[in-house]
């Protein structure tokens, strides 16, 4: 047996040590899924846990005889990120199939507007008003909820459903990137030069701190910027989870919805 006080840590069982012993046990497949999974090549100990995973796969699924197979299934919200965890030859996964995930659509709103009218909620908007402030909000469940949720609350207005909602909609979404620029702009005009140098480009970023970029980020804010100046910057924005780091000199923004409407903005 193993105990799981000291998984993974000095001296104690290994994750492959762990799952081996989990299917030869119950034998059956043990099925491991991690959300976001590309949240974790942004940072050392991600990696190592990722290539703990692929340590722990091989030991299950290439040992003869085995009751069962250990399956990793990593999903996440950044179509681009999770490419790179399985083409790049660095990557712990490469070479893992890689599917398109399809978003929750019509039928997921269909529901959630039929569980509120058997709970006696009106005035509700229409189905078609409901999915268009789906959609403005990135096809997120919790955007929806929460627009639902402010639209009821005004009811009182006399504001038709399919009038109001997508004024809710479009405020909540203008929201989400005020609360991200919010975060940028407390640690510094530069972070923001930097930010919107990573934000206006498609696929991941690169040359951040070179010349050129200071040169750029310099007229952004109007003083000199020293390439010294630059990294701790950086630092900082990936620290705060704003800027993704998925391979040396690549950066990213981290929520690709935030990047989304912040380019709408700048249009």
């Amino acid at each position: 047996g193993f105990q799981l006080e000291t998984l993974g840590k000095e001296g104690g069982a290994t994750l492959a040590q762990a799952f081996t012993e989990v299917v030869d046990q119950a034998k059956t497949d043990l099925v491991l899924i991690v959300d976001e999974v590309q949240q974790a090549i942004t940072s050392e100990d991600g990696h190592q846990m990722l290539l703990a995973l692929k340590a722990a796969r091989d030991a299950v699924n290439l040992q003869p005889h085995m009751p069962g197979n250990f399956l990793f299934i990593g999903t996440g919200s950044h179509g681009a990120q999770i490419s790179e965890l399985t083409t790049r030859r660095n990557q712990a996964f490469a070479g893992a199939t890689s599917l398109p995930y399809p978003v929750l659509g019509r039928d997921y709103v269909e529901h959630v507007l039929q569980q509120l009218g058997e709970a006696g909620i009106t005035p509700l908007p229409s189905l078609d008003g409901a999915v268009a402030c789906f959609e403005t909000l990135g096809n997120r469940p919790e955007e929806l909820q929460q627009a639902l949720r402010q639209m009821h609350a005004a009811a009182s207005s006399g504001v038709e459903p399919d009038t109001l909602l997508p004024v809710i909609a479009n405020t909540l979404r203008s929201k989400a990137v005020d609360i991200e620029l919010g975060k940028v702009e407390g640690i510094g005009g530069l972070a923001l030069a930097v930010f919107s140098r990573v934000a206006r480009v498609d696929g991941n970023a690169r040359g951040l701190f070179s010349a050129e970029a200071a040169t750029e980020y310099a007229k952004a804010i109007g003083r000199e910027v020293r390439i010294d100046e630059i990294q701790p910057v950086v630092n900082e924005l990936v620290a705060e989870n704003i800027l993704m780091h998925p391979s040396h000199g690549h950066y990213e923004v981290t929520d690709p919805y935030v990047k989304e409407i912040w380019r709408e903005h700048q249009a």
